[in-house]
């Protein structure tokens, strides 16, 4: 199985994940969102699967610096604009796997049974 796996290359939470997947013999693409950036489909189609609370990153840093009006997101379009201009605010990691199933966050025993991994 190969996945591809969403975030920043330097966020602690994404390095977590990296090891749990090489750990996990798991082969992954990684797709670094603030360098290469996040095109609105790919946002649209994880606010469609996973919602954009569960994508949205409220005890980041980034979101903190946001203003009050910034934060007061009412539907997936503005969540899409904010993720595209912030991409911080993006819960990491995102993880999609072949069968096209969207995995937010990391958390190892839910990835494992939803990777099929012992």
């Amino acid at each position: 199985m190969t996945v591809r796996i969403y975030g920043i290359r330097n966020c602690d939470t994404m390095k977590k994940a990296f090891g749990w997947l090489e750990a996990a013999g798991v082969a992954y693409d990684f797709h670094d969102y603030k360098k290469a950036g996040i095109d609105d489909a790919t946002l649209a189609r994880w606010c469609a699967s996973a919602g954009r609370k569960a994508l949205l990153n409220r005890r980041g840093t980034t979101w903190r610096k946001l203003a009050p009006e910034q934060q007061t997101v009412d539907s997936d379009a503005e969540a899409i604009a904010l993720m595209r201009a912030h991409p911080s605010v993006i819960r990491r990691p995102v993880i999609e796997t072949d069968a096209g199933e969207l995995l937010v966050g990391f958390d190892p025993d839910s990835l494992a049974a939803r990777l099929g991994v012992a």
